[in-house]
């Protein structure tokens, strides 16, 4: 194999490398995705970049397993691994995107053409394609199923009780490969989008438009919104509406895809954009903006679905329109639109940035927004929780992923704050349950301390 730097001159690597990163289609329905040799030669060379940098070593297990492999191999090099240890590296990655995002400086247009995160979604849906779905795969990545049945009335509360039980526990670890001290999702009934089904259809005055904002919000709940998080999607609206934005639900949705690519069951994230996005593009072309509670859906709409299918206009039309809901909130701000009649301080909180947010190239949105309310300082942590939806549960990536929460959650204990809160729900449970302080055994979300500050009546406990 030619070496990396061949044909590269130093002026056409710094030229590169100051342009800004741009993400290129990622071509799965093609055949030659799926040869083998193909990915193993492609791995080796961006694997020899990595090893020549060692820039990310410190944000997941990814690098560190690959620079080990590399180091106590025969020859020090990419060269002296052999290919079946390259599957350890995958294994590792979880599609968080930083590496991408936030730290390599070999992203394209630079001529080295580094994109580590699609790299492994390609291997995974290598190994996916020809081993198939283990059961735990199937269901850890089944949201919509799983919450279907685990959400039914009387069934949740007896789910929910055998999650807390360890001899259940014990059994779904033998099972499953589901670690028995990983915290689990509550499941609820009624689940959200039941409890706000009259906002199927909304005739409410549309607000006044601020920069890209059109004054009206159609709201994607998200599979862990509506089983799991009813408060989440609850405080959201509350907080829409109390700026005069009226919010309304889509007719139908499922699960944005996100497990399911993170799986590399990329035929699955086709079938469910095929099921949401007609839907999602309709009230787009109505006038609507989009927007999700969960950082992990607001990614997948505005960049992960245009990389998988870059010729659905629907799809574009979807991205265009979707907006985290904090940035939304502050493109009011800017344009004088946002109520700032708080009525309380938040105090000291202590709030992790969630990597699903951060690599949207927004700017610390939430932050902002939290600062707005007089009397409050905010302490932001940008590191990896090392939760990724389903890494945390695993059993043999527990371990690792509480330990990278670890980081965090010293960060946060240090500064004894009044409230933890992340932009990530999941995230924000895995690091507060490593945390010492109080304010991390009932972290927050955003929308809960504004909903505080604002002095909003808050709903009746969800069952």
């Amino acid at each position: 194999m030619k070496n990396m730097t061949d044909n590269i001159t130093d002026e056409g690597a710094r030229e590169g490398n100051l342009k800004a990163p741009i993400r290129k289609p990622v071509p799965w329905q093609e055949s030659a995705y799926y040869d083998r040799e193909d990915l193993f030669q492609e791995m080796e060379r961006v694997f020899n970049v990595c090893h020549g940098c060692r820039r990310c070593v410190n944000l997941c297990k990814a690098f560190p397993t690959l620079f080990d492999l590399v180091d106590n191999s025969d020859t020090l090099g990419v060269d002296g691994v052999a290919r079946q240890d390259y599957w350890k590296v995958e294994d590792e990655c979880y599609l968080c995107d930083l590496c991408y995002m936030i730290k390599c400086p070999y992203v394209p247009p630079h001529p080295f053409n580094v994109d580590f995160p699609h790299l492994m979604l390609r291997a995974k849906a290598q190994r996916r394609r020809e081993r198939g779905a283990s059961p735990r795969e199937r269901l850890l990545s089944s949201t919509d199923a799983v919450g279907a049945v685990a959400g039914l009335a009387g069934v949740a509360a007896l789910v929910n009780a055998l999650n807390r039980w360890s001899w259940s526990r014990r059994l779904l670890e033998w099972a499953f490969g589901v670690h028995r001290a990983a915290g689990l999702p509550v499941y609820h009934n009624p689940t959200s989008r039941r409890r706000l089904r009259w906002r199927l259809e909304t005739t409410a005055e549309t607000a006044a438009p601020a920069g890209r904002t059109r004054g009206r919000l159609a709201l994607f709940v998200s599979c862990y919104g509506n089983h799991h998080a009813p408060l989440l999607v609850e405080d959201l609206v509350a907080i829409m509406e109390h700026n005069g934005i009226p919010v309304r639900l889509p007719r139908r949705e499922r699960c944005c895809g996100m497990p399911k690519l993170a799986d590399g069951d990329l035929e699955a994230v086709r079938k469910l954009k095929q099921y949401n996005i007609p839907e999602l593009a309709e009230l787009a072309r109505a006038g609507w903006d989009l927007s999700s509670p969960v950082p992990s859906c607001v990614l997948m709409y505005r960049r992960e679905l245009p990389l998988l299918f870059p010729d659905d206009e629907d799809v574009k039309v979807v991205s265009e329109a979707f907006f985290d809901p904090c940035e939304y909130l502050m493109l009011r701000h800017r344009a004088g639109l946002l109520k700032t009649d708080f009525q309380q301080s938040l105090g000291k909180v202590v709030y992790h940035a969630a990597c699903h947010q951060r690599v949207q190239n927004i700017g610390p949105k939430t932050r902002q927004l939290l600062e707005l309310v007089q009397g409050t300082e905010v302490y932001a942590i940008e590191r990896c929780s090392g939760h990724n939806g389903t890494y945390a549960v695993k059993k043999e990536s527990y371990d690792v992923a509480c330990r990278l929460a670890q980081s965090v959650a010293n960060r946060a204990d240090d500064e004894e704050p009044d409230f933890f809160v992340s932009d990530c729900p999941l995230a924000g449970d895995h690091v507060g349950s490593c945390m010492r302080h109080p304010a991390g055994s009932q972290p927050q979300n955003p929308f809960s301390l504004l909903r505080r500050a604002y002095g909003l009546q808050f709903p009746a406990p969800v069952s």
